[in-house]
């Protein structure tokens, strides 16, 4: 039996199908748009706004960290005053005032922050801060302490770089309390991951409360604060400080 004739079915071809009649593709409504004297001026003001909007994401780390700098050098650092002191053993520190300064300094991470009590967004822009409900350094239980990781100084910013035996040294009026990042547990890795409303992770429950603890935590991914990123270290030993030390 003969084929039925009828119309050839099209070639495959690497060009572009052509639109049906009576449409006009995107490319041709902008051009036509770009012909009339309101469509160049939407376009412009879209433009500008585009150009403005990359601007301000590059520029504001920047500035929060020009910020960070201001507040770092106005949040006085008390911790040899002796009036201060007595404040301290008595846990009267305000939010917003400094508690402790960190340091970090291994070949991977370089740390000197005063971190200020109280983690509010206010709190936090002085770079760092301590979970109120947490007790203080050298103290029995879960020391909590907060940072920004791409802005305001971004002190946590290399957090997911420490390892297994790094230390973090908590500086108060009386001692220099050294920390150990303890190795993975849990069946997870040491930093970890976890939901924003994991406030175990700052708790005293079990261990956590009875043993010499410091958790630091961060938002995670950079840029994001879709997760929290958490490292947790033990105490390992305690400097007493008899000088103005306190302050280096």
């Amino acid at each position: 039996m003969e084929p039925t004739t009828g119309p050839a079915a099209p070639a495959p071809s690497f060009l572009p199908a052509t639109p049906p009649a009576g449409t006009r593709s995107f490319a041709s409504l902008l051009g036509l748009s770009m012909r009339r004297n309101g469509g160049r001026r939407s376009m412009s003001v879209i433009v500008v706004v585009l150009a403005l909007a990359g601007v301000s994401m590059v520029a504001f780390p920047a500035l929060t960290d020009v910020f960070n700098k201001y507040q770092q050098a106005h949040v006085p650092d008390r911790l040899s005053d002796p009036g201060y002191q007595q404040l301290w053993r008595e846990h009267h520190i305000k939010v917003g005032q400094g508690l402790t300064r960190l340091v970090i300094d291994n070949d991977r991470v370089q740390v000197n922050v005063l971190v200020v009590e109280g983690t509010t967004l206010a709190a936090l822009e002085a770079g760092a801060g301590h979970y109120v409900d947490t007790p203080f350094p050298c103290e029995k239980g879960n020391v909590a302490i907060a940072g920004h990781r791409t802005t305001y100084g971004r002190p946590f910013n290399k957090l997911n770089y420490m390892h297994a035996g790094d230390t973090v040294d908590l500086v108060t009026p009386f001692a220099r309390c050294t920390y150990r990042v303890i190795r993975p547990f849990d069946g997870h890795d040491n930093p970890w991951v976890v939901q924003p409303n994991s406030y175990s992770v700052v708790g005293q429950k079990g261990v956590l409360g009875t043993g010499h603890w410091l958790t630091l935590t961060s938002c995670n991914p950079l840029g994001s604060d879709a997760q929290r990123i958490v490292l947790r270290l033990r105490l390992d030993k305690v400097t007493p400080i008899t000088s103005k030390a306190s302050s280096s």
